[in-house]
């Protein structure tokens, strides 16, 4: 609800006099608001919000328009946006019955027009967004998305939604095996190097375990994890038997990733932290 004051002036005979000052208010019909349906992002998501409007007068409101600036920051001196709109994933519902749908426009920033809102009654839109190589990823970090609601004739309306880094470890390994080829009753190396894209250390609380077959079978095993010898049974178990190599739950842990941000681009590249375990034995 917006309020207004008037004040009028009466002048006569090189006299000026003023009226007292009258306030008034103007009850917008329009209003809106934005919410994302998880409140959390990860690495490469789709972010799916929902955006609704309800029209609170006695007539239809048409050519209303919502513009979504995917959550667009400066960085130096341009504009990027962590959000880029994904085509088709548009939903349109009047009074909850689901309609063509409308005019996109993907912008950035994302566009969607020549919507009508019944009288007395609501819109509603879904849609989805990627996030991109804009997006911050570090702990604590977020992504601030603004959209405005607008038509002839009705005051426009700024909804805000924010949604917030997933806090979590993202875990991939590789194994390499050398010399290739190795020599009978020679010793064969295998190297697994596992590396952490999250903003969270992978620690022993997430319980992370490597479970490996050796086939041939080692025999005289030798275990080192980031240059630090480790102990069968503390850090280990294996078999001899069958070849079947497993890490204790909670030993392999991994450092967070680290981010950083190119100036003049804005993009964002990913410094995995790395962990490497090494086990050596006799074939």
């Amino acid at each position: 609800m917006a309020q207004f004051t008037n004040q009028a002036r009466l002048a006569y005979n090189n006299s000026v006099t003023n009226s007292n000052v009258a306030v008034g208010e103007i009850r917008e019909v329009l209003s809106a608001a934005k919410t994302a349906v998880r409140e959390e992002y990860g690495q490469n998501d789709r972010v799916t919000y929902i955006v609704s409007i309800v029209n609170s007068g006695t007539a239809a409101l048409s050519g209303i328009s919502v513009t979504d600036n995917l959550g667009a920051y400066t960085v130096g001196a341009q504009q990027v946006t962590p959000l880029t709109y994904s085509a088709g994933t548009i939903r349109y519902y009047s009074d909850g019955v689901l309609q063509n749908a409308p005019a996109v426009t993907a912008g950035p920033p994302l566009v969607i027009s020549n919507l009508t809102v019944p009288a007395g009654g609501n819109v509603l839109l879904i849609y989805e967004a990627q996030v991109n190589q804009f997006a911050p990823l570090g702990a604590n970090a977020a992504i601030i998305n603004q959209a405005v609601v607008s038509g002839t004739g009705v005051t426009p309306v700024t909804v805000t939604e924010t949604v917030t880094a997933e806090s979590e470890p993202i875990l991939s390994i590789t194994k390499s095996v050398s010399p290739v080829p190795v020599t009978e009753n020679g010793t064969l190396t295998y190297t697994f190097l596992i590396q952490n894209t999250g903003n969270a250390a992978a620690d022993a609380a997430a319980a992370a375990v490597i479970t490996d077959t050796f086939n041939p079978v080692l025999t005289n095993l030798s275990v080192t994890f980031n240059g630090a010898a480790w102990s069968e049974g503390t850090n280990y178990t294996y078999s001899e038997m069958t070849g079947i190599f497993t890490t204790v739950s909670g030993q392999v842990t991994v450092p967070a990733a680290t981010y950083t941000q190119d100036p003049a681009t804005g993009v964002f590249s990913i410094n995995p932290g790395v962990s490497t375990l090494i086990i050596s034995g006799t074939v």
